[in-house]
């Protein structure tokens, strides 16, 4: 039984031929940059690639089976060396049921079966090539497809204002689009923990995963959690996530949630903060707000005592929020220790400080013990480190 560090929602920008598919997306993400920057940069042992039913993806993919540098895990995943890959899809739900448009995760075992639901999406999908496009069948058909497939269902950053579960796609609880036992995990999103999430007692069955939603290399692992497992493979991750057989989620790893981008209900306009209850702005006169994640948690919540057994959720600060840590001192500090992972758990604190500036160690050993104050983040933009 081993730990491993997972980061479970990183996009792909472009194809090995240059065609968009994330279109947000930074333009070096493509899928064998992205494998090699999370095993070798990051220090990740397990990640799970969006967009990965594309056809040029997966042309991308087979090209790399084909040459040895990647093989099929016997239990499902992909291997590079020693980091598993699982192969995902994000994709947007806006059915009859729906307030407002929903994503979701679908994580598939293997080849055959992604290449399956990649056939079986380009005909419910107006553009197979790309990534979270909206799906033209209800949340509950989709459900029964990955299931059909052997596949994972996770409902993607259910709290944002848009495009998720609880910030836009139900009125009050889960239920009204999905079969809740149709649902293999929670994925919190940037501006959300465990104690938050843990207010909605229908989340109370589900573990949580905590992941990057990374549109650039630099922001993968920006969130992620440890996991306890005996092998690296899909089945594995999947038994980890129902707790059997001695594998489990150990820690959530993700941003103090004041950091995240929708945390405070502000402004539209200028981006103050306000309340809801507020008829216009204090600040500029505007009336259109945007809400944040923590007052929607406050609407929605049924309990106020967590699912007991919970693992742990550790405000992580990655490296580059870190104020005066900027390219150089970060390619300094990966030339010392290696890897993002091993400077934010694993190196001396002496060591740092033989580094980089004692100021910017500093920072890093306070983010370490949680001992760090920030300015609330809201409305898209993140939250800040108070020096």
């Amino acid at each position: 039984m081993n730990s491993y560090f997972a980061d479970l929602h990183i996009h792909i920008g472009r194809t090995w031929n240059g065609k968009a598919v994330k279109i947000t997306g930074s333009k070096s993400l493509t899928f064998t940059n992205i494998i090699q920057h999370a095993r070798t940069i990051k220090g990740l042992d397990i990640i799970g690639i969006i967009d990965c039913h594309s056809p040029e993806v997966i042309q991308e993919i087979e090209a790399l089976i084909s040459g040895g540098e990647v093989i099929e895990a016997p239990r499902g995943g992909l291997l590079y060396g020693d980091m598993l890959i699982l192969m995902g899809s994000e994709l947007e739900i806006y059915d009859d049921n729906c307030m407002g448009p929903i994503h979701i995760l679908a994580f598939l075992p293997d080849m055959a079966r992604l290449k399956e639901f990649s056939q079986w999406l380009s005909n419910h999908l107006k553009n197979i090539n790309l990534s979270s496009q909206r799906i033209y069948v209800t949340g509950l058909e989709l459900q029964k497809k990955v299931k059909e497939l052997g596949g994972l269902f996770i409902p993607a950053h259910v709290f944002t204002p848009f495009k998720s579960l609880f910030g836009k796609g139900v009125k009050q609880t889960l239920t009204e689009v999905f079969d809740p036992n149709l649902i293999d995990g929670i994925e919190l999103g940037l501006s959300a923990n465990t104690q938050m999430a843990d207010q909605i007692g229908e989340l109370h069955r589900y573990s949580y995963v905590t992941n990057s939603d990374a549109h650039s290399l630099g922001k993968i692992a920006r969130e992620y959690q440890q996991i306890k497992m005996k092998e690296l493979s899909f089945t594995s991750f999947q038994e980890a996530l129902y707790n059997q057989d001695g594998q489990y989620v150990e820690a959530n790893y993700g941003l103090d949630p004041l950091l995240g981008k929708y945390h405070e209900t502000v402004c539209a306009h200028c981006n103050e903060k306000v309340q809801l209850s507020d008829q216009s702005c204090a600040a500029c006169g505007h009336s259109k707000f945007i809400k944040g994640v923590a007052t929607r948690i406050r609407e929605l919540q049924t309990s106020k005592e967590g699912r007991q057994g919970r693992p742990p959720y550790i405000h992580q600060v990655p490296l580059d929020f870190i104020p005066g840590l900027g390219p150089k001192l970060f390619q300094k500090l990966l030339d010392h220790f290696g890897t993002e992972m091993a400077i934010l758990h694993h190196v001396p604190e002496e060591a740092l400080y033989e580094v980089v500036p004692k100021r910017v160690a500093e920072l890093i050993v306070a983010a370490r013990n949680g001992d760090l104050h920030f300015h609330a983040g809201g409305g898209g933009r993140y939250g800040k480190i108070i020096e």
